[in-house]
């Protein structure tokens, strides 16, 4: 059933779910929404899978007329949304009506928010995912962000709200400075001992070189100590690529699927949502944690999600 029509598309808004997973061996991406846990939050508001398609909008949000009676969630960076002229709440469910407006304004903290729709946004799969990866025109709407005029269709209609809105506690607060934790290798052996400290120990700032494949960093240069090739190898979500110029590119989620650069490290699976707020000239610091650090991390989140998918039925 359609659900909402494109007035203004806005910077880049495109469709995404949890990523394209199972295809990597034939050089297709995973994809996926950049910030997973304002994704996954966005949905569980409303009821839905985790894993429901959503609206990832980037920076300058778009105009949405409501089509039909339904219920929307906005989590992530405020862009000022509104609902009919008057402020829209995000981190919580909120109904909508036929004939309503959603629109955004300026930019106030972080850059990609998240609109989740009862039912989810509904397009045709494509390897199993509905996730628009638009270098190959693969997912979402024909591949592309949206455009006026677009129709967009959701699966389910509107019912109970399970979990009305998130504890105050479970909202992140976005700041200019990120300090990202990093779990080093898998070819940290190729660089020196005094590239690793200045790895671990500079500050530095997100370069206008950043998208939702990597994220170019600018600061002090990475010393090598034969070169910065290797192999092609595969590329994990957070991996920290340093090419010959010794300045760090941390891999996202349209990352290829293997490169031919070393790898310092790879920023743990949890840092990668604040990663995914920051913006051009933010700052930005690694410290090393261990690998059973990084799992005991992982597990904590899980639990947190898992809790509050149980408070929501």
């Amino acid at each position: 059933m359609e659900v909402f029509e494109v007035v203004r598309p806005g910077f880049f808004t495109t469709i995404q779910d949890k990523g394209r997973y199972g295809y990597q061996q034939y050089g297709v991406p995973v994809s996926g929404a950049m910030d997973s846990y304002a994704h996954v939050l966005s949905n569980l508001l409303l009821g839905n899978d985790d894993g429901k398609a959503c609206l990832e909008i980037t920076l300058l949000g778009p105009c949405l007329q409501v089509l039909r009676d339904t219920a929307v969630a906005l989590t992530g960076a405020d862009l000022s949304p509104t609902l009919n002229d008057c402020p829209l709440p995000m981190w919580e469910g909120v109904e909508v009506s036929s004939g309503d407006t959603i629109s955004f304004g300026s930019q106030r903290k972080g850059c990609r928010s998240y609109l989740s729709v009862v039912g989810g946004i509904d397009v045709s799969p494509v390897m199993g995912s509905r996730s628009t990866y638009v270098r190959s025109r693969l997912g979402g709407l024909d591949g592309r962000p949206l455009q006026a005029g677009d129709r967009l269709h959701s699966s389910n209609s509107l019912g109970n709200l399970p979990l009305k809105r998130l504890p105050p506690q479970c909202i992140p607060l976005y700041s200019t400075e990120h300090r990202l934790r990093v779990v080093l290798g898998p070819q940290d052996d190729y660089f020196t001992e005094k590239g690793i400290q200045t790895f671990l120990g500079s500050q530095y700032v997100i370069s206008a070189q950043a998208d939702r494949m990597g994220c170019r960093l600018e600061g002090p240069s990475v010393e090598h100590k034969a070169g910065a090739d290797i192999i092609s190898d595969g590329i994990p979500p957070g991996a920290v690529q340093v090419p010959g110029d010794g300045l760090p590119i941390i891999m996202l989620a349209d990352r290829q699927t293997t490169g031919g650069y070393v790898k310092i490290a790879a920023v743990i699976t949890i840092d990668l949502p604040e990663l995914a707020q920051a913006e051009l000239g933010e700052i930005v610091r690694f410290s090393a944690v261990t690998e059973d650090e990084a799992y005991r991390l992982a597990t904590e989140y899980e639990q947190s999600i898992d809790r509050l998918r149980q408070r929501g039925r």
